[in-house]
């Protein structure tokens, strides 16, 4: 290779224009339209309902999982799910394409300094040659070059690098956003799961009651004291229990199954043979404001910087319209012979600018220039509707939890009201004051209302962590500063 220091003796008019090359660079100003961000399309205010009385909430975006949950086999599905769960892999190798592509748009603002080493050898004809006679020559070059660098005088692949950066952060905003959803499905469907539980247990319960009913049915109908239309009804009635253990069976098994997906691997989880206590599980949250959602929510960032990335692609499209100036050179040492190379003199280099300017393009850049401003209208209407399914979420939520807890009031009455109904009933059948008939409807009535409370429990906890999730929860503790 050449001799550091003679090149830095004879190429010092070839640093200079390198180093005012880079300065020009620097200078360089995208044509980008300034971002004005879009006005959140939605109230000021979520709509107006009332909060549990003398509880105060928590900031659900401050709050992490393992602050909001208390469960620890639910903890335990949690921390396998974030390690294993396949969707939030590919968003994580998602955010690492990006930063790759970010990567070599952001190359391009550099010139690439690659080591060069060639050899020539030809041979000219007799009658080609000068002298008459054909002549085999041969020469060496050593060094170092730059080859077609873009000076980007109209900031064309600033707007790229730009572009590319808004959709690497879009990308992890994305991951940070299914991480949150994954927390949220995964407690979910746990909660289904113990749901399901509570509720197999209550048919067991009444199976068993119903077993030993027709074991006393069976006897008085074989001492004659009562019908064959009373044994049948009872039977019925342990029948009826039974299939219903055998639905819920079924549903906690595909509950299971569905449970297993979200974590991404088996895990022993056994049957609850207790209720769930609701207060424990869950902590109270605080809705805010609407316009936190803009700093709390993951995928209303990530929506914003799509936004950002296409408005910085029109930029591109702009610069296309002007000349390109792109640089070739070399500095280095020649000579025809190897020996040669390093002598004095042997220097050599070469410059070789050139400017390129679009003249018919059969409308390419005006189409792109469309294009990109389209993309970036869509970004727009994307980002309005991001926001406008966040306050959707929230508000369906807030109305869950303020409805859902009138329900279980109410449901808790009525199931107060049908045990005492099916007492009263079965005290006037032994009395001989009604048929079985009745009896019957009261405790079909009195197994559905058990039933359906459980499930008013669970949709009160389900609505919580959608709560918990439309917030932004934990998104605090995710957001980390990224290293592009």
């Amino acid at each position: 290779m050449f001799r550091a220091v003679d090149l830095m003796a004879s190429g010092k008019g070839y640093c200079r224009f390198c180093v005012t090359c880079i300065l020009l660079l620097a200078g360089c100003k995208s044509m980008a339209p300034e971002y004005q961000q879009p006005a959140a399309p939605v109230p000021e205010n979520f709509p107006q309902l009332e909060s549990p009385a003398g509880v105060v909430g928590v900031n659900a975006a401050s709050l992490t999982w393992q602050e909001y949950f208390a469960d620890e086999q639910l903890h335990a599905l949690i921390v396998q799910a974030l390690e294993h769960n396949r969707d939030l892999r590919a968003a994580v190798l998602r955010v690492e394409e990006a930063r790759a592509a970010y990567g070599i748009e952001r190359a391009g603002l550099y010139p690439h300094l690659d080591a060069i080493g060639t050899y020539n050898r030809s041979r000219t004809p007799a009658d080609l040659s000068l002298t008459g006679r054909p002549l085999i020559a041969e020469d060496y070059l050593v060094g170092l070059g730059v080859s077609n660098w873009e000076i980007d005088f109209w900031g064309r692949i600033r707007s790229l690098k730009d572009a590319a950066l808004e959709s690497f952060l879009a990308s992890d905003e994305a991951r940070r956003a299914l991480n949150i959803s994954l927390i949220a499905q995964v407690a979910d469907s746990y909660m289904i799961l113990r749901e399901l539980d509570e509720r197999i247990v209550i048919a067991r319960k009444t199976i068993d009651s119903r077993a030993e009913s027709l074991r006393i049915f069976k006897r008085r109908f074989e001492v004659g004291a009562t019908s064959k239309l009373d044994l049948i009804q009872v039977e019925t009635l342990l029948a009826q229990a039974q299939t219903l253990e055998y639905q819920l069976q079924q549903a906690r098994a595909n509950q299971y199954n569905a449970l297993t997906l979200l974590v991404g691997r088996e895990f022993e989880i056994s049957p609850a043979s207790y209720e769930f206590d609701d207060g424990r599980i869950l902590r109270p949250l605080n809705a805010g404001l609407p316009s936190d959602l803009l700093l709390t929510r993951p995928d209303i960032v990530a929506a914003e910087h799509r936004l950002k990335s296409a408005n910085a692609n029109i930029g591109a499209a702009r610069a296309a319209f002007f000349p390109r100036v792109s640089l070739t050179t070399t500095y280095g040492s020649a000579s025809s012979e190897l020996q040669g190379l390093f002598d004095g003199g042997s220097h050599a280099w070469k410059f070789s600018p050139s400017i390129s300017l679009p003249i018919f393009d059969a409308g390419r850049n005006r189409a792109s220039l469309n294009l990109a401003e389209v993309r970036r209208d869509l970004a727009v209407t994307n980002y309005e509707k991001t926001i406008q399914t966040a306050f959707r979420e929230v508000a369906d939520a807030l109305a869950a939890r303020q409805w859902l807890q009138q329900q279980i009031v109410s449901q808790q009455q009525t199931l107060d009201s049908q045990a005492e109904r099916a007492r009263l009933v079965k005290l006037r059948y032994d009395s001989g004051a009604t048929s079985y008939f009745e009896v019957l409807d009261a405790e079909r009535d009195l197994l559905t209302a058990e039933q359906q409370l459980v499930q008013t429990r669970r949709a009160l906890l389900s609505s919580q962590i959608g709560l918990y999730a439309a917030l932004g929860g934990g998104s605090q503790s995710l957001a980390g500063q990224v290293s592009p």
